[in-house]
Order: C-alpha cells, then structure tokens, then sequence
C-alpha cells in the first residue's frame, strides 16, 4: 500500500492511497480459498470447488469487500499513524469510471483513492491559575419558602359549586376562543379550562373581566398581549376572546397541615417544606452555575484561539440555523421586524458557531488530559431523565430510539461530558463566593448579553454563550396563559 499526502494546507489534508493490483489479487485469492470449504455449489463435492469456478461466481462480490475492508481499516489505521484526529468522517474519493471500476473489482488495476479530512489543531492546555470567576450565592429565606408553600396549598384547595357571581378567589371553568382582526389564532383556544380568578394565570385584563359572570354566561373578553410576551405574532396586539363560563366555584377552606401534604402525596408538611426548599434552592443554584459557568467560558475563549475545523463550524451553523429560521417561522416573523438583516443574522451566528467549536475542542482537550469521562451508569441515568420529558404514551418509544442510535446517545453523552469538565475547572480555579438577593441573582448580566440582543432566537443564543454543547430549544408559547416564573415553575414540581 502507498500512502502520499497530496495535501497539506492548514487543518486540510487529502492523502492519496494506492494498494497494487497484485496486493488485491492476494487478498482476493485468500477469501475464494476459505471460501472453497464452506460454499456449497451443485455438481461439485465440498472443498472440491475449484478456485477459478469460485472466482467467476463470488470475484466480483468478494472483491467488493476486499475494497471496502481497505476503505474502513486504511482510514482509522493511516490517520492514526500519522498522529492525526479527523475532525470528522474522511470524505473518501474513488474513480467515477466504471470501466476502471470493473477492472479494479477484476482485479486488473490498482486501486487508488483519496482521503479527504481536516484535522482537529493540537491545543496546549494552558495554566488554570489565572482564571477567576464570582459565584453569586442566594440564600433562600424562609419567607420565600413559606410563600411557596402557601401556592402548593392553594393549588390542593378543594372548591365547590356556588350560585350567583364569580368573585376573585373564585374559581371559573371555562370555553374560549381567541381571535385577532376576527381570525382564530394558533393556541388561543381552550375547552374546561379551570382558572382561578385573581391567581394572574391568564395574561393581565382576562380574569378581571370575568369578575361577576355566572354558569351559563357568554362574554366577550377584550385583551392587549404583553409587548415583550413569549409568542412575538401575538406581542402587543390586542385579541378578543370569547369566553363561555360552565360552572363557577367558590373556594373551600385554606389549610396548611399534615393533611395537606398528604393530598399532595407527602407524608407530613415538614416533609412538603423540605420537597419545596429542595425545588427552589436547585433553581436559583442552576441560576448560579449557568453565570460562573459562563464567566468561565468567556475567559477560555479568551484564552485560547486558534483555526477551528470548518466542516465542524458549518456543521454547528447549519444547527443554529435552522432554530433561528424556526423560531422565527412559529412567531410569524421575519428578519426585518427583528431589527437586523439575514446578512448581519448570519454573520452572528456564524461567529456563535466558532466559538462554539473552539471551547468544545478546548473542554474535550481538557477532559481528555483530566481523564474525564461518563460512565455507562451516568449515560443511562442521563437518558432516563431525558425521557421523562416526553408525554407518558411516548417514553418507551423515545427510550428504544435512544438506545437504537448511536448518534443520539452521543448527543446526550456531549453535555453531559461538558458539566463534567466544567466541575473538573472548577476544583482547579479561584471561585469567590458573593451573597446576593434573588433580584440579583435573577438579573441578566449586561457584560454577557450576545450581539443576538433584540434579534432572533436571542434567547437561544444567549444560552449556547453559556454551553459549547447543542443548543436547546426555544420555550414553546402557551397562549393566552402568561410565561411561569421560576417559583410558580417550583409549586407545578411539587404538586
């Protein structure tokens, strides 16, 4: 075999690879002769198949998988040889000609081919010491506790059918549909909907104006969406809803005791606290991991620059992409109610991407020095969880894809590979611990907000400035209900 490297140029390489037609022939004859004993062909005795009777049946068939034994061992054994680590899959380059291809498969020509790759750059770790992070710590009180105990108690309140008017506590069930310029609109519709008058579930003005209305009333709800609301087609405008009330219910008596927890499915309230302080205390510390997390980052990329692979960049691209173009499709946007063009859009993005690229072969570089890995234990825990996102009648189907590919179980494999090293640099950094209030805590740092301000898919973009790992999806809009805040998030949890 002859390997010639017809290319050097930066991360670029193409190698060329010949392997004689005699080297061929060879391997080709060792397949038909362990094949003389095993086929079974009429009119000849086992074993006793000649060889060249074999080779007009089978040439062709085994000379194929001669080729591709060649193409799958040559490619991981010559890149690996040569001190390399492709970036990704070697594009592999072979005559388009049948006539040479039929006599290559005949064993009448040397087969020739190139590999075609980038290489990932050597990157030296650098040293740890100078890198300096402020982890902001929020302390929960146990006001903050008890008012979050206090929402877990209402929603177990028990309510009863009343006569006469809705007031505010009262609890209405409800059919609407929503309409902008006498068009229903997508999501703005609801059958038995329950909604407690006064809880502010519904965007502000909705239940104030069903303050009054009995079972059996039809009003029309009048309501201007807010402007920085989820679903951008829908921020700022004003709707219509028309809104029949089934039935009107007024509230039992508020406890907080043992038996409430129990209706919840706890066994005592102390237990309720505990499951409560647990909810929110992991929130505002996934709050406070996601800033030093990023202050991390952004010091790393700071760190460290180098030519990234440009097959990996437009790889991570085509992803970012097409979320953008997709959050901006299912908002019923476009590029110029965001402020910005598709030229300068790209141009953001495609800078996103790079750095994307480069921290996650930094962090893999770091990792892999470190000896950081993720168990099998790890992974499968990690799936676990992440079909427990999915919709009960859907995760046995969801855990049979994950395990059925290969691809998938790596996507998952990547974050959770990235949360380790990032634990791994925070044993070996300075951290400085600041107490600060919840409002704090809670504020966007103005220093990490991306170019993507006040463009598309900007929260997307700013979440993938915290993570070298794939961007998650953007919040799915839930009209006419307004976006949960963190605590009401924790209150659904504990229910």
């Amino acid at each position: 075999m002859q390997v010639t490297e017809t290319l050097n140029s930066g991360l670029k390489r193409e190698i060329k690879i010949t392997v004689p037609a005699g080297d061929m022939e060879a391997k080709l004859m060792a397949r038909l002769s362990d094949a003389r004993n095993k086929v079974r062909i009429n009119g000849f005795r086992p074993g006793k198949v000649p060889v060249q009777h074999l080779r007009k049946v089978y040439g062709k068939s085994f000379m194929a998988e001669v080729v591709n034994e060649i193409l799958n061992d040559s490619t991981r054994s010559i890149i690996t040889g040569r001190g390399e680590k492709a970036a990704m899959q070697p594009e592999v380059i072979m005559t388009e000609d049948e006539k040479e291809a039929e006599k290559i498969l005949a064993g009448g020509a040397d087969f020739e081919f190139r590999l075609n790759y980038e290489i990932i750059p050597a990157i030296e770790i650098k040293d740890f010491s100078d890198i300096k992070v402020t982890r902001q710590v929020f302390d929960v009180p146990d006001s903050e506790i008890d008012e979050q105990v206090q929402r877990v108690a209402e929603s177990a309140r028990s309510y009863e059918p009343k006569t006469g008017e809705a007031a505010i506590g009262d609890r209405v069930t409800i059919d609407y549909v929503g309409k902008i310029d006498g068009e229903a609109f997508n999501g703005g519709a609801g059958t038995d909907q329950p909604l407690v008058l006064g809880s502010k579930e519904f965007i502000p003005g909705f239940e104030d104006q069903l303050v009054g209305t009995k079972a059996g009333d039809e009003k029309q709800v009048t309501v201007t969406f807010p402007e920085n609301y989820q679903a951008a087609n829908l921020a700022g405008k004003e709707a219509t809803f028309d809104v029949t009330v089934k039935e009107v219910s007024k509230p039992g008596e508020l406890e907080i005791n043992d038996e409430t927890a129990k209706n919840l499915g706890l066994e005592s309230l102390e237990r309720l606290r505990d499951v409560v302080r647990g909810q929110i205390e992991n929130q505002f510390g996934a709050m406070t991991r996601q800033k030093v997390k990023r202050q991390l980052l952004d010091q790393l990329d700071a760190a460290y620059s180098f030519e990234a692979p440009s097959k990996l960049i437009d790889a991570e691209f085509n992803n970012i992409w097409a979320q953008v173009n997709r959050d901006l499709e299912a908002a019923g946007r476009t590029f110029v109610d965001e402020e910005t063009t598709e030229e300068e859009a790209r141009a953001e993005y495609l800078r996103l991407a790079e750095r994307r690229v480069r921290l996650g072969l930094v962090l893999a570089e770091i990792g892999e020095k470190a000896g950081v890995t993720v168990s099998d234990e790890e992974l499968q825990r990690g799936l676990f969880e992440q079909v427990r996102r999915f919709p009960a009648n859907q995760q046995q189907e969801a855990f049979e894809f994950y395990r059925g590919n290969p691809e998938a179980l790596n996507a998952l494999r990547a974050p959770m590979f990235e949360e380790k090293v990032v634990d791994h640099l925070l044993g070996q950094i300075s951290v400085t611990d600041v107490k600060v209030s919840k409002e704090e805590l809670m504020a966007d740092d103005e220093e990490a907000e991306t170019p993507a301000k006040s463009k598309p898919a900007k929260k997307t973009a700013k979440k993938d400035e915290a993570s070298a790992s794939d961007a998650a999806p953007a919040d799915e809009a839930q009209e006419p209900k307004k976006k949960a805040a963190p605590k009401k998030k924790a209150t659904k949890e504990a229910e």
